[in-house]
C-alpha cells in the first residue's frame, strides 16, 4: 500500500529560543510542496514552549485546532469567554469557524510539550466552539483510546470533520489493529515515545508514517510506546 515516513531530521524547525516547533508538515517558515498536508490533515506540530512564555491573542476561522498536551502546564484564554488550564494527558479542540481570537502561554514551572494539529473542517462558517477532555495515561494503558472523534459523546472530543484521533499507550510485544474505509480516509501515525512496526515498516521516536489504500493498520509495539494515530480524508 502507499506510504510515505517523516524521519524527525526531516521535519522543519523554528527554534527562537522559547519556542521550539519541530513541523512535519508545511507550516510558516517552512514550505515543503511535497508535504504541504497529508490529505485534510493540513497541520501537526511538536511544539515546545518555554515557562513563562506563549503565543500571545491572535486569530483563527474555518479550522479545526487540537492541541495534546504530552507534558506541562498551559492556560487557554479566547473570545468565547472560556479560561481554562490544560496539562498532561489533556486534548483541547476548537473549531474556529466563522472566527475567534485565544491566547496560550506555558504558566507551570517545566516544560511545555504538545501537538498542534490543524484539520481542515467539514462545514464552513460555523458557530465557532471550544471543548477539552483529560485522558489519563494510566487509564488508557494497553488500550487505543478515542480522543476526538465527529461523533458526538460524552467521551471525546468532538470534531466538525470525517476525522477521529486516537491515543495508544501499549507495553512491549503488545499489537494494535486498526480498521477503517479505505475510500478516500488515510491514517497518520506519529510516535511520541518507543518503537512501532507499522505494516511492516519500523518507528522509532518521533517518526511518523502516513498510509492509504488500505483497510487495515497493523501496529506491533516492539518496545514500551506512545503513539498518536489520526484518521482523516486523504483526497488522493
Amino acid at each position: 500500500m502507499p506510504h510515505t515516513i517523516i524521519r524527525p531530521a526531516e521535519r522543519g524547525l523554528k527554534d527562537i529560543g522559547w519556542l521550539q516547533s519541530n513541523f512535519s508538515l508545511s507550516f510558516g517558515p517552512y514550505a515543503n510542496p511535497a508535504r504541504s498536508g497529508f490529505g485534510l490533515l493540513r497541520v501537526f506540530n511538536d511544539d515546545f514552549v518555554q515557562p513563562g512564555n506563549g503565543f500571545g491573542l491572535h486569530a483563527h476561522a474555518n479550522m479545526e485546532i487540537i492541541s495534546v498536551m504530552l507534558a506541562g502546564r498551559m492556560n487557554h484564554i479566547d473570545s468565547l469567554g472560556f479560561k481554562e488550564e490544560v496539562s498532561t494527558d489533556w486534548v483541547q479542540i476548537m473549531s474556529a469557524g466563522t472566527g475567534l481570537r485565544h491566547e496560550e502561554h506555558n504558566i507551570g514551572d517545566d516544560e511545555v510539550n504538545f501537538l498542534q494539529i490543524w484539520i481542515e473542517p467539514k462545514l464552513q462558517n460555523v458557530t465557532p466552539r471550544y471543548q477539552r477532555r483529560h485522558f489519563p495515561a494510566e487509564k488508557r494503558r494497553n488500550q487505543l483510546t478515542t480522543v476526538v472523534s465527529n461523533e458526538e459523546g460524552t467521551a471525546h472530543c468532538w470534531i466538525n470533520q470525517n476525522a477521529k484521533l486516537s491515543l495508544g499507550y501499549f507495553d512491549a510485544g503488545q499489537t494494535v489493529s486498526y480498521s477503517l474505509n479505505p475510500l478516500n480516509k488515510g491514517v497518520f501515525i506519529f510516535l511520541m515515545e518507543g518503537e512501532l512496526t507499522v505494516n511492516g515498516q519500523p518507528l522509532v521516536y518521533r517518526e511518523s508514517i502516513g498510509l492509504w489504500e488500505t483497510a487495515e493498520v497493523s501496529i506491533e509495539c516492539t518496545a514500551e510506546s506512545k503513539f498518536i494515530v489520526i484518521e482523516a480524508p486523504i483526497n488522493h
